[in-house]
């Protein structure tokens, strides 16, 4: 089955057509999708998604982008709001390219996710861009505290920081980005990522894969992204289809599987 591991279907580029997405996902052969809390504000959104379709989980989480906005965030305020749709603590984590929040905002914020994924037992999902190296760091710190389970979120940062989160136990996600032209050091790093531990994502609204780049990317596109990681790992599209979906269920292990 295909799963594409990281939507936000709460987004506004889908306010007038979000069934129909979601119909065209579903016609595209795509089983089974995460919708990613970008703020708690937006959660009850992101959530009530979740609970009207029984093929939709979520996550609960602040990106880095507005980590200024919850300087005081807590454990609870992520773990009292855990349902049996909510299936992942994120997506969180550092972003210094934009720096649309502070460093300090961000690794503050990162930590509180880390501690909630810790105590909740559910999955991190990790944003990183630009910081790779205090990534790492934060990471083996953290899991040398005590382990969680985390996945690497439209994993474009370089082979150092993939060796050391994959040291850890990390999963790792590609998007829309492995079919640019430009991207042939993202496809590099994809070759060498352990090969049980890939997922696909379109990341929609966003990073439409070729051959629909610079269109608004939606769930029904996820077979482009399955088919670029097939031809880079030299698997056939059913071995793909097969491995990325044992991955899943493996990392998001409160799903049930069908």
């Amino acid at each position: 089955m295909l799963i594409d591991s990281h939507v936000n279907l709460h987004a506004t580029q889908f306010a007038d057509d979000r069934e129909t997405v979601i119909a065209r996902a579903r016609a595209a052969g795509v089983r089974a999708m995460l919708t990613i809390c970008d703020r708690l504000d937006r959660f009850n959104s992101v959530r009530e998604i979740a609970e009207t379709h029984a093929d939709i989980w979520c996550s609960i989480g602040v990106h880095p982008h507005e980590s200024n906005d919850f300087l005081t965030l807590t454990v609870s305020d992520l773990t009292d709001h855990i349902t049996h749709r909510v299936v992942a603590i994120g997506e969180s984590g550092l972003d210094f390219y934009y720096e649309h929040s502070s460093r300090e905002a961000q690794v503050k914020v990162f930590r509180t996710h880390i501690d909630s994924s810790r105590e909740s037992g559910l999955p991190l999902i990790v944003h990183a861009r630009d910081a790779d190296d205090q990534m790492a760091e934060i990471l083996e710190e953290e899991h040398a505290r005590g382990p969680f389970k985390l996945l690497m979120h439209c994993y474009t940062s370089g082979p150092q920081l993939a060796r050391r989160a994959a040291a850890l136990g990390a999963w790792f996600a590609v998007s829309g980005i492995a079919t640019f032209k430009t991207a042939e050091a993202v496809r590099g790093v994809i070759r060498d990522l352990p090969p049980e531990r890939i997922l696909v994502e379109t990341d929609c609204p966003y990073l439409a894969p070729v051959p629909m780049r610079g269109r608004r990317n939606e769930p029904a596109y996820l077979p482009y992204v399955l088919a670029k990681l097939a031809e880079i790992r030299g698997w056939s599209l059913a071995d793909a289809e097969a491995r990325t979906e044992d991955a899943f269920f493996a990392l998001f292990d409160r799903i049930p599987r069908p």
